[in-house]
């Protein structure tokens, strides 16, 4: 008998594990032992599964970096047992989870998936048990005895992504997340096709689980119109240490006196200021236009091709590791997961 993969399912919460009230048309969370009842096909995958699910189940909007914290010592607890894990979570927040669980776990040579659903799993026409039954199959994918994905991903409605590129971009189809600027990893159809080229390569040092996070950040959405004392309330708050600027277009934002004045100040502060477009997809191209110019000037971090969601994720990570003022702005600029280019 062949050797077959064992895999950790995680249930943090989220639609894939509610069922409706059908008086009061209200979700609200079940047992987890009887979301596998609901799914006798997964006895037909070849692996092992094992459960655990949290006592108290979350909804994704209440995620936190506490949260992040256990899963990722969940992974580290039982990493030498199973081959892979699949993170089951609410999708509202499964982009900055993905995320930061990219940066936290380091070295990573198992796969991580992460899904969900827009339906309940009792629902007519759910789309959980597409999602939980692929994401299985893909993270006991093995080759040559090893992993064939190892890294943090998002599995969501025939496609996996890289989990560090991914956006929710619907709250309604179940086509709910995109990933603008990286391909798909793999593609669930008839066959199940895994894009190897846009894998990330096989790291061959052992997994190393980073703990601290900091989440004293702040996103401004620029907008025509916002003024001073907006974008002043927040950039020069004392408790704030970073801040992401969701520009214009290719990294554009306003050339206005006040507006260079206060990022020149939040610098001196010892404020990083990341510049990351506001724009689904394409790139920050710093210095292309007049109107970013300046803040190529004024070394603004170059957020490149990340999603902000992303950046919220590298910031938190990059301040809990204590990153220099000196290289923090090159190793920001560095792909470190596959998070940019």
């Amino acid at each position: 008998m062949k050797n077959r993969s064992k895999i950790l399912l995680i249930y943090t919460g989220g639609t894939i594990g509610m069922i409706k009230d059908y008086k009061t048309g209200v979700l609200r969370a079940f047992d987890f032992d009887k979301l596998l009842m609901r799914i006798p096909e997964l006895s037909h995958l070849d692996c092992e599964i094992d459960t655990y699910a949290f006592e108290d189940p979350l909804d994704s909007s209440n995620m936190d970096p506490d949260h992040w914290v256990r899963i990722a010592s969940l992974v580290e607890e039982h990493y030498k047992q199973y081959d892979g894990f699949v993170v089951l979570h609410g999708s509202d927040t499964m982009s900055y989870s993905a995320s930061v669980l990219s940066f936290m776990l380091e070295n990573l040579a198992k796969p991580v998936i992460l899904t969900g659903s827009q339906l309940p799993i009792g629902d007519l026409r759910t789309d959980a048990k597409e999602n939980l039954i692929t994401a299985i199959e893909i993270a006991s994918l093995k080759k040559n005895g090893r992993s064939v994905i190892r890294e943090v991903c998002l599995y969501f409605e025939y496609k996996l992504y890289r989990g560090n590129r991914t956006t929710k971009i619907n709250a309604e189809h179940f086509e709910a997340f995109a990933s603008m600027n990286f391909p798909p990893l793999a593609e669930s159809g008839v066959h199940l096709k895994v894009n190897h080229q846009y894998l990330l390569p096989t790291s061959k040092k052992p997994l190393k689980v980073h703990k601290e996070l900091d989440n004293r950040i702040a996103v401004i959405k620029l907008f025509p119109g916002i003024t001073r004392s907006v974008i002043a309330a927040l950039m020069l708050h004392a408790e704030v240490r970073a801040v992401i600027l969701e520009t214009y277009g290719a990294g554009n934002a306003p050339t206005s006196t006040w507006f260079t004045e206060l990022i020149e100040e939040a610098i001196a502060q010892g404020k990083h200021v990341v510049n990351v477009t506001q724009c689904s997809g394409g790139s920050v191209m710093m210095g292309h236009y007049e109107t970013s110019s300046h803040l190529k000037r004024l070394k603004v971090i170059n957020g490149k091709d990340i999603t902000t969601e992303a950046a919220v994720a590298k910031l938190m990570y990059l301040l809990g590791q204590g990153v220099g003022p000196k290289v923090f702005k090159t190793i920001f600029e560095t792909s470190l997961r596959g998070e940019m280019v």
